[in-house]
């Protein structure tokens, strides 16, 4: 994660953390997130685990669409690979609010490598719960 304050969705988020993603960005209706690809996530073909590609947008859409008190959750969400990466490279995800009414939200996120090529489309559909926020870790 980054050394800037974090809200307490992503100071709790173990998995985001254990990729080493780091928020770039998070303020209302667009969230950044950088991830460097590691040798330990690469599928057999040397190429990043699609799965991982998708965690990080998927980490993006949480943010942007976490925007006020209310835990807001994945109802769905689909994504679209259009190029491979490999070891080094670092990728970005970034999120973007398209549409917000009631309970239901919708969600685009891109995922680019560091020369700005697109590596993935993430469109992601949320609803808000009426989950109580989890308390804060000592």
């Amino acid at each position: 994660m980054t050394d800037s304050p974090l809200r307490p969705m992503m100071r709790r988020d173990r998995a985001s953390a254990a990729l080493g993603m780091r928020v770039e960005v998070d303020e209302p209706g667009r969230a950044v997130v950088s991830m460097t690809v590691r040798e330990d996530m690469l599928n057999g073909f040397d190429i990043t685990h699609g799965g991982l590609v998708f965690a990080l947008a998927d980490t993006a859409f949480a943010i942007v669409c976490n925007e006020d008190e209310n835990v807001t959750v994945a109802a769905g969400a689909d994504i679209t690979f259009l190029t491979s990466t490999r070891e080094g490279q670092v990728l970005t995800a970034t999120g973007t609010r398209r549409a917000r009414n009631g309970r239901t939200g919708l969600y685009d996120i891109t995922v680019t490598d560091e020369t700005g090529d697109v590596v993935a489309e993430f469109r992601g559909r949320s609803v808000t719960t009426n989950r109580p926020v989890p308390e804060e870790r000592s």
